[in-house]
């Protein structure tokens, strides 16, 4: 920035000596201009001739105003008598420069009149393209260096920059420490310099030619509106690469520890999640699904909620990510590039749909039974089975908990039923259910977000730099 003002004082210098020039090239040719200059002389009074004396002296010639009249030398008698010859001489001289003074003025008026206007009209136009530098510089985007230094500095607090892969594959140890392995893409392991851990997820496909305009499109979409999310029960999106040699598209998030909790609910050898846990979580996918839906245009993402899609922090804390983006990307490749693509009615239908997963996942987890079984049989049709043979939701509750409380599992119950109605518009808002939630958990969302999460560690080491 020091620089740009440098540039711009320089260039301020610059235009007030060609201003300097200007004005004085002008003045000298109005001194030189001998129309002009006959012109204010004419206008000027005669010259006052000289007193009378009793030495005779041949008459003056009469002045024009412009030239002074040629003086014939005097008879000089043989006396010591001196004549006022000077004040003879003087006059015309007087004249002259009473000439040059009406002269200078007109002509440094005129030089006022047009040089302040045009002096105004460069300076203005200077400040005007200083402002735009220096909006456009705010909006460039920089690749990060490796831990976090410079660019990533802000990276992580003000949005998602366009990253360097020579860097990622450094922090990924050349790319070999996978997490997860899928057909449309892997996800990988990246550790900074400074310790901060975040997950690396790339597509799949290794050409271009496997990626179309739409793909792109769908893509850089992706890219727009996870940057618009940012909540603390939420993966956020820390940055993205792409890269045409070797071709790469890759998206950085936050790392969350502890997996997902479809592994804590239905894998064996992870330890059981006790209830006052599981109601946070809850409530921290509650907290996260209402300020999304609440955006202005709102979100629906992910657009199918699943416990494979809730990440666990070191403290067990909720925190929804969706590394899946791939598979719409790859499935919209030959899709119309239509910027239109949602509809009021079709954003009615996602937000209604992503409240019926919600009341499904409430479901599973108090159940620790998947949603749908390998026959496909539906886990709400068989508690809605439990409830008309037993009138209570108790005999499907968790073995693996040890202990909860009733009048929570009741509350569960009665929005895990609002949420899954068969007609979406009889469905409630998110704003609705988080209310019921938090009236009957008491938690907050200060106690449902994590308290250690790889973004405020990262902010802090930024604070602290």
């Amino acid at each position: 920035m020091g620089r740009r003002w440098k540039y711009g004082v320089f260039f301020v210098v610059l235009i007030l000596l060609l201003l300097n020039y200007d004005c004085s090239s002008l003045e000298f040719e109005d001194d030189n201009n001998p129309y002009e200059r006959r012109s204010v002389q004419e206008s000027n009074l005669k010259a006052i001739e000289p007193p009378k004396e009793n030495t005779t002296h041949p008459p003056f010639p009469k002045e024009t105003g412009t030239f002074p009249g040629r003086v014939s030398p005097p008879h000089i008698p043989n006396t010591n008598t001196t004549t006022n010859s000077s004040e003879v001489i003087q006059a015309p001289a007087t004249q002259s420069t009473d000439v040059e003074t009406g002269s200078s003025k007109g002509s440094n008026k005129w030089v006022y009149f047009v040089s302040i206007p045009v002096a105004g009209l460069l300076v203005a136009s200077l400040v005007c393209a200083v402002l735009c530098w220096k909006k456009k510089g705010v909006a460039t985007i920089r690749p990060w260096r490796t831990g976090l230094s410079g660019p990533l500095q802000q990276a992580l607090v003000t949005g998602a920059p366009k990253l360097n892969r020579l860097e990622l594959e450094a922090a990924c140890e050349e790319f070999s420490n996978i997490i997860v392995t899928c057909p449309e893409y892997t996800v990988f392991k990246g550790t900074l310099s400074s310790g901060v851990e975040v997950a690396v997820a790339s597509t799949a496909l290794k050409s271009s030619s496997d990626w179309s305009k739409a793909s792109e499109m769908c893509f850089r979409k992706k890219i727009e509106m996870l940057t618009r999310i940012s909540h603390k029960n939420f993966v956020n999106l820390l940055g993205y690469c792409e890269e045409e040699v070797p071709f790469t598209r890759i998206m950085v998030f936050e790392y969350a520890t502890n997996g997902s909790l479809f592994e804590h609910l239905h894998v064996e050898g992870n330890e059981p999640l006790h209830w006052y846990t599981r109601m946070r979580i809850i409530m921290g996918i509650s907290y996260y699904l209402q300020y999304i839906h609440e955006l202005e245009p709102s979100i629906v993402h992910p657009e199918d909620l699943s416990s494979s899609l809730i990440f666990l922090t070191e403290d067990l804390a909720a925190k929804v990510g969706d590394a899946t983006v791939w598979k719409e990307v790859i499935r919209n490749k030959k899709a119309l590039e239509n910027e239109n693509i949602y509809r009021s009615e079709e954003k009615l239908v996602d937000v209604k749909s992503n409240m019926y997963s919600f009341g499904m996942l409430l479901l599973e987890m108090i159940t620790g039974r998947l949603p749908y079984s390998e026959d496909e049989f539906s886990l709400l049709n068989l508690a809605v089975e439990c409830i008309k043979e037993t009138g209570s939701i108790t005999p499907l509750v968790d073995p693996a908990l040890k202990s909860y409380k009733p009048e929570e599992l009741d509350v569960i119950w009665e929005v895990i039923q609002a949420c899954t109605q068969i007609n979406p518009r009889q469905r409630p808002i998110i704003c609705e259910i988080t209310t019921k939630l938090r009236e009957a958990l008491d938690i907050s969302p200060e106690i449902a977000s994590p308290r250690h999460s790889p973004l405020w560690w990262a902010e802090l080491e930024i604070l602290t730099a």
